[in-house]
Formats: structure tokens, C-alpha cells, sequence
């Protein structure tokens, strides 16, 4: 089989991680030249410490007010103009002075700030600190994980087919509906691999009947066991026994993969004989609720593809990238080796990976979207998504701590302790959003310095650190937006997170539900709660400080009042942007749309053709785009549609749903399973599928970004007034999310 030729050449360059194409010759020169200058491992090493004397001389030292905020305000405007520079260098230049003045705040805090006088004061103040040095920490691990990252690209197989290896392909399901896995099956079934060495497994662990029947249909292989034990990890591992092929490739029952996948990931395992794992980006062609409720699809980047765009491509530099249980490929003796699929976590393919990096085998990344799935359709199933996370990375930081084991390098225990930690953010996010009030309820001093003081450190420290992160993430996270994820799932992680590490012990595995509709918008007070507290406790300390101002207290305390108002005021933001993701949005597609342009056709009743271009897709319809001056067909009538892939035409019959203007929409009857694995072979699994639309965002401008949140905040205050106080009591329900049931190929 000839191997896809798109792939034959050198591939487009990925989409790039940050804001500016930091990979030149001329960084490489300026790198090179600077080696060559230092040319005795003595004189670098003597340079070196010199520079890391300097940096501690100058982090250390204690400015007056007025100084400090004269140093602060330079280095600030040196952030400024270098971020309007292109090039690695200047990033690592960046990098160092976020670093330098990011240390200097949080030195400064620890030796100046901390002389309490009452244990209230101790109490928050401590707290705070100890959120500070946990978003300092956290920072200094994403620089080090994201600063250079590998950007690794395919390796061409052989041209002879003969040579490539045989790959089984695992697709695990419990109780989702045959209508969400029968695209993945046969999905499967089209992957461009030799026949002969290519078998397709479904590992149902819903022993269901008419799972056996569809995949005799599909000709694939279905594969049950007798009981659940280990949920997905244990299903996986019970097929090992029973397949052979030298590697396993393994999709969530949801994701659909396209024709290329294997041949994209492959080539590097006959490169490597080392390499155990590839892992390619979970993309989704559905809104997640966030995206739906705050109406941000395809306009700002969503939670997880900071992960897939930026962070996997910084862990591969250091060999640490993660299994992440999806569009992956395995080494079959590698993970044999490591005792199959770890057991140990909820979250078992990063426990996984991390056994085979112990181990001494490599884990590879590509960054090249060959899959898509379905998101999350409530924010409940998605909180429940993130607890089973946060727990399951908790519960390997406890056994398989990386700053203990043996195995791995220090880069590696790096990139794997920034990943477990991460999920233990509830904590300092809950501590921002309170500490304000312990000084306008209660007068506590947390900070023992003027407010003006703590501004001169501070905010130089936030906004550089701001400047940075946005000029490395760039495309794949903008600005202020992480706050509001992690404003909504700070409450219910954080008690999984730690109980995890102090009181271990198996709390069972939740299956993420996908494909539902939602028949009705509503408050999911149930979701809500915990944010609307705290928004009225922000609230009622805005009120205090507001009447503390008004009372004309002198001009150090109302600088101090005036602080933590627009520290409230930044938390009230975030706190009803939160109310807002719980304000769930109708959702009554059963089939998510996906838009594209394809060359395609209507055949009328009357043999009468008419080109045209597809505006979305779906599994169940298709909408068209017809010439000006085309008679339009009319609703109801029954047509048939050609999408044409490689100057091969696929018909399919329809009938029209919807027209307006030049446009109609038109909806599949049943399809046979050889025009259901046609349709999906010429929308779904083409090779470019998500490649071009994948990390398409413009470009992050945190001043920008900051107002778009600001205005997500104002529209989800009003959402929440308008469910509590206009909407009924009715609305207030938990997530209604009906499942989608087997409807076979048909539509609405």
C-alpha cells in the first residue's frame, strides 16, 4: 500500500506555539558564537557562577518605595519592548527577567512582610504565602517545561509496506451508546495500513448484543471479559493476551481517527527501537461547556489545549511525554515490560508512561491533530472528568513520587512533578478568592507593609510574568483565561487532590459520559453553589470597603481598602464568569457540526447535477452552499449528495431539511455500513481533517484578553440574575443531560 503522499514530503510547519517563530538560524548562530567564546568548561562554569551571584545580589536587595517602584516600572518597560522582538534568545531573555523579578517578590515577602501581630493575621497571612509560592513554583516549572520545545515531526515509513509492523488497534467502551462508537470503529477500519497487518478491536466492556452484531457488520473484532476490574485499564490489559500485534494503537470510543494516523506516528518507532510511546493532541470537534456556555468555540483556546499546544511539546524535549489514553500508539513489549496498563491511578496512562520512562524507554509527541473526539456536554460531567484527574494524578505523586523513584532524569522528574502538582491548584485559588475579606471584614493585616509597597513588588511581578506567559503560549492559551478554569474547578478538586495524598484509598472510576442533549437552559444550581457563595461573600466585602471609603479614613488605610477592592473586584469577575459556565446553554444536536469547505454536488430527481461547497458536516447531514442563480430544491425533497475526496466521488442519498438564501441542509435516512464508512471516509478521516483548523486562534493580547473576561463576568452576573430572579425557581435544576440513543445514521 502506497503511503499517503501529503506525508511523503516534508510536512507544513506545525502551528507555532507562542506569538513569535522563535526556531532561526539566527538564534542557532548567536548560540554557537557564545560557545565558541567560552570554549573551557572551567570559564563556563566560573561565568556562570559570577551570573548567578549577580542574580542573587540583585534579587535580594531592599529598595525604598519609591525606588522600587522606579526598578519595577523599568523592568516592566524592558518586558514591553523586548516582547516586540522576535527570536529564542530574546524569549530566554524574557524568561530570565520574569524569573528574576518574580523571585525578588516572592523573596521580598518572605523577610519583610511576615511580622504578625494577632493569629488572624498569621493564619491569612501564611495562606496567602503559601498560594504565592505554589503560583511562583508552578510558573518557574511551565517556564522550564515550555521555553524551547522539541516540535518533532514524522519520520517516513519504508517505502516497501512489506517491512511496516502490525498494529492492533484497541477501541475500549463501557456504556456509551453504539451511535457515539460506531464512527470510531469504522474510522478505524480506513486507517491506510496493509490489510494483512492491521486488526481492529472493540473491547466492550458493556457486554453488550448489539455491540457483537455491529462489529460482525463492520468486520472488526469484538472482545469482552467477565468482569470490569480496573475499569479501562483493566479492559485494555484483558486484550493484551488475546491479540498480537507488535504494536497497539488505542482511541476512546469517541474519537475519531483519520486515514493517516498511523502513518504519521509510526515511523518513529522503526527509527527508535526505544521509543515505547507516541502520543498525538486530543482535539474535539464540540464545544466543551465552557465553550458553549460563554459562547467562546473556535474564538479563544479551551482548557486543554495549553496541554496539546504548548506543554507536551516542552515535556518532549526533556523525553517526558505523557500516554494520555487516547490517539496514542504503544510498543507492545514495551508495555508488556512495565506490567501492562497501570492499575495503580485513575489516571492510568500517565502512570503508564511514567513506568516506561523508568524503565529507560523513550515517549515521543506529535503535534499534528490525527483524531477528534467529543467534548464534555455539561459542566457537571466535565467537573467529574477533572475530580477523576485531579485524584488519579494525586494518588501517583503519593506512590510514585518523581522527585524519589528511580529511572528517570531530572528533566523528567521535572516535567512530571510540574504535571501532578498542578491538579493541587484548588487550594491557592480558593485562598485568592477569600484573603481580601480578612482585611475589609475583619481589619487583617496579611501583608505587615503599606499597600504601596506591595504594588511596587507585585505588580511588576504579575505583569511581566503575564507578558512572558503570553508570549509562550501565545495561540494555545490566552491571557486571564485560566483563571476562570480554575475559578470553576477549584472547589471540587482540591478535596480529591488531598485526600488522594493524605487518606489513599480506591474511590472507584467514573466513566465520562459523551453525546447528550440538552432540551432546555438552565442553572445547574447544584454546580453553582459553591461560586455564588463566594460570590456573595466577594460581594458583601465590596460593599464593606466601598463603606470604609466613605467613612474617609486616612490616606494609608484607604490606599489598603483601595487594593483589596480591585483585588475583590478581579475575583467578583471571575466568580461570575464561573456562574456563567453553570448556566447551561440548550443543546439539542445530537450530531456537533463540523465546518469546512469541500467540493461537492446536489443531484436532483430529474438527473439534473448542480456544483456546489459543503459549509458543515455532520454524521448525520451536511450543509451546502449553492451558486447565485441556482433554483434552490425544496424542504422535504429527496436528492442525492457527492463530496469528492482525491477526484473520488461519494454519493450519498438525503433529503432537504432547510433552505435559506443560497444555502440548504439536508439529512441522511439510514445508511448502509458500507455508505456509512463511505461518508466517513470523505469527511471525517481525511488526512487534513483537523490539521488546518487546529491552534487557529489569533493572537493572545492580555489587555484584550482581560476586558473579553471582564465582559464573560458581566454576562454570567446577569445570567445568574436572570435564572435566580426571572427565570423561575424551575430553572434551578441540576444538569439535565439526556443520552443520545441508538438512532442508527438518521439525524436531526
Amino acid at each position: 500500500m502506497a503511503q499517503i503522499k501529503y506525508w511523503q514530503k516534508r510536512p507544513a510547519p506545525i502551528p507555532n506555539s507562542g506569538q513569535s517563530d522563535d526556531a532561526g538560524d539566527w538564534d542557532d548562530t548567536l548560540l554557537r558564537a557564545g560557545t565558541s567564546l567560552l570554549p573551557s568548561n572551567w570559564l563556563r562554569l566560573a561565568v556562570t557562577l559570577l551570573a548567578a551571584l549577580l542574580f542573587t545580589s540583585a534579587m535580594t536587595v531592599n529598595l525604598a518605595v519609591s525606588k522600587q517602584w522606579t526598578f519595577g516600572i523599568l523592568c516592566m518597560i524592558v518586558a514591553v519592548l523586548l516582547n516586540r522582538v522576535r527570536g529564542r534568545i530574546i524569549t530566554v531573555s524574557m524568561v530570565a527577567l520574569s524569573v528574576f523579578v518574580s523571585l525578588r517578590y516572592l523573596y521580598w515577602r518572605v523577610t519583610q512582610t511576615l511580622s504578625f501581630s494577632s493569629p488572624l493575621d498569621m493564619t491569612f497571612g501564611y495562606l496567602l504565602l503559601l498560594a504565592e509560592g505554589y503560583a511562583v513554583l508552578m510558573l518557574l516549572c511551565s517556564y522550564f517545561q515550555t521555553l524551547w520545545p522539541l516540535h518533532r515531526r514524522p519520520v517516513p515509513l519504508p517505502a516497501d509496506s512489506a517491512e511496516w509492523p502490525t498494529v492492533d488497534v484497541y477501541i475500549p467502551t463501557f456504556n456509551e451508546p453504539l451511535q457515539v462508537v460506531r464512527q470510531a470503529v469504522l474510522a478505524a477500519t480506513l486507517l491506510d495500513w496493509p490489510a494483512e497487518k492491521l486488526r481492529v478491536y472493540v473491547l466492550d466492556d458493556g457486554r453488550r448484543e448489539e455491540f457483537r452484531q455491529f462489529c460482525a457488520q463492520a468486520g472488526v473484532d469484538y472482545l469482552t471479559r467477565p468482569n470490569n476490574a480496573h475499569a479501562k485499564a483493566g479492559n485494555l490489559n484483558a486484550a493484551l493476551p488475546k491479540t498480537s500485534g507488535e504494536y497497539i494503537a488505542v482511541f476512546d470510543c469517541d474519537h475519531v481517527t483519520t486515514r493517516s494516523f498511523l502513518q504519521v506516528c509510526m515511523g518513529w518507532f522503526l527509527k527508535d527501537p526505544k521509543m515505547a510511546m507516541v502520543q498525538t493532541p486530543h482535539v474535539f470537534y464540540s464545544p466543551d461547556p465552557f465553550e458553549r456556555n460563554l459562547e467562546t468555540f473556535r474564538k479563544v483556546p479551551n482548557e486543554g489545549d495549553l496541554f496539546y499546544g504548548v506543554l507536551q511539546n516542552g515535556n518532549d524535549l526533556w523525553n517526558a511525554a505523557f500516554f494520555c489514553g487516547s490517539c496514542a500508539v504503544l510498543r507492545r513489549s514495551a508495555l508488556e515490560e512495565v506490567g501492562g496498563v497501570a492499575t495503580e491511578s485513575v489516571t492510568e496512562d500517565a502512570l503508564t508512561a511514567l513506568k516506561m520512562s523508568m524503565k529507560g524507554y523513550n515517549t515521543g509527541y506529535l503535534a499534528i491533530p490525527q483524531a477528534a473526539g467529543l467534548a464534555t456536554e455539561s459542566l457537571g460531567r466535565h467537573v467529574g472528568q477533572r475530580i477523576r484527574w485531579a485524584r488519579g494524578m494525586a494518588e501517583i505523586f503519593r506512590r510514585f513520587n518523581p522527585l524519589l523513584i528511580a529511572g528517570l532524569t531530572l528533566p523528567q522528574r521535572l516535567c512530571y512533578l510540574s504535571a501532578m502538582m498542578h491538579f493541587f491548584f484548588g487550594l491557592p485559588r480558593i485562598v485568592f478568592l477569600i484573603t481580601p475579606m480578612a482585611y475589609l471584614f475583619f481589619g487583617a493585616q496579611v501583608f505587615h507593609a503599606s499597600a504601596l509597597m506591595v504594588l511596587a513588588y507585585a505588580v511588576p511581578h504579575l505583569v511581566i510574568s503575564s507578558i512572558g506567559a503570553s508570549r509562550i503560549q501565545g495561540r494555545f492559551r490566552h491571557s486571564f483565561w485560566s483563571e476562570v478554569y480554575e475559578t470553576v474547578l477549584a472547589w471540587y478538586v482540591i478535596v480529591p487532590a488531598l485526600q488522594a495524598v493524605l487518606f489513599p484509598g480506591s474511590k472507584g472510576f467514573n466513566v465520562t459520559s459523551k453525546g447528550g442533549v440538552i432540551r432546555q437552559s438552565f442553572l445547574d444550581w447544584a454546580m453553582a453553589r459553591p461560586y455564588i457563595v463566594l460570590l456573595l461573600i466577594n460581594l458583601t466585602g465590596f460593599a464593606f470597603g466601598v463603606a470604609g471609603l466613605i467613612r474617609s479614613p486616612g490616606w494609608p488605610a484607604a490606599t489598603s481598602i483601595l487594593f483589596n477592592l480591585v483585588w475583590v473586584t478581579y475575583n467578583i469577575m471571575n466568580l461570575s464568569a464561573a456562574a456563567g459556565v453553570a448556566s447551561e446553554s440548550r443543546q439539542l444536536r445530537l450530531a456537533p457540526r463540523v465546518q469546512i469547505e469541500l467540493p461537492a454536488a446536489v443531484i436532483l430527481a430529474d438527473g439534473r447535477r448542480i456544483d456546489c461547497l459543503t459549509s458543515d458536516y455532520s454524521h448525520g447531514g451536511l450543509g451546502l452552499v449553492l451558486p447565485e442563480g441556482e433554483p434552490l430544491p425544496e424542504r422535504g425533497e429527496h436528492i442525492a449528495v457527492a463530496v469528492i475526496r482525491d477526484n473520488i466521488e461519494s454519493i450519498f442519498p438525503a433529503e432537504v431539511q432547510v433552505c435559506r438564501g443560497q444555502a440548504i441542509g439536508v439529512s441522511f435516512p439510514p445508511l448502509t455500513i458500507a455508505q456509512e464508512r463511505a461518508w466517513i471516509g470523505v469527511t471525517f478521516s481525511r488526512a487534513d481533517s483537523w490539521i488546518a483548523s487546529w491552534g487557529k486562534y489569533r493572537p493572545d493580547r492580555p489587555l484584550r484578553s482581560l476586558f473579553e473576561v471582564l465582559g464573560v463576568g458581566v454576562r454570567g452576573f446577569g445570567e445568574l440574575f436572570r435564572h435566580l430572579f426571572l427565570g423561575g425557581r424551575e430553572r434551578l435544576a441540576r444538569a439535565s443531560v439526556e443520552p443520545v440513543s441508538d438512532l442508527g445514521t438518521r439525524q436531526s
